[in-house]
């Protein structure tokens, strides 16, 4: 780790203003902000330890834990909410043992929701990474979630 962030600060001007880009490129390397990242970032750019953590939380774009190998996304917009949204979520919780927001402790799964995924004709929908799954139904989550094939998700 040492390496790569030391690659990243080096490429940039040790400048108050390019923490942000700093931070993207940290995440981007890493997939979160690691804790110890976060404070060589701060003493390569000459700002207390504090500043960098209010930045970085006040942004929702920045993780604090690291992201699962794959990204589940329950949409809750309208459509979704109403044909079942919240079913779904509650039997995806249920198959992967983690809760929305949550990553596996084998950092396979990470569940997260959006308020809109952009695809209400198709409601209720998830998101497997890039893949959009439509029309979803408990026994379609168990097809994708289910013991059996619960690691073969990519």
């Amino acid at each position: 780790m040492e390496e790569q962030l030391n690659a990243i600060l080096s490429s940039y001007e040790k400048r108050r203003d390019n923490l942000i880009p700093i931070l993207q490129q940290v995440q981007e390397e890493f997939g979160y902000l690691p804790e110890d990242a976060m404070l060589k970032v701060a003493r390569a750019i000459g700002m207390p330890e504090s500043r960098v953590y209010a930045v970085a939380t006040f942004y929702t774009m920045f993780r604090f834990t690291p992201m699962g190998k794959n990204r589940i996304t329950i949409c809750r917009g309208t459509a979704c909410h109403v044909r079942g949204a919240t079913r779904i979520l509650e039997e995806v919780e249920q198959k992967l043992g983690i809760k929305e927001g949550e990553t596996s402790e084998d950092l396979e799964y990470t569940l997260e929701t959006a308020a809109c995924i952009g695809c209400c004709a198709l409601a209720p929908c998830i998101m497997i990474n890039d893949d959009v799954q439509a029309k979803l139904t408990p026994k379609k989550v168990e097809e994708f979630f289910g013991k059996e094939k619960k690691h073969e998700v990519q």
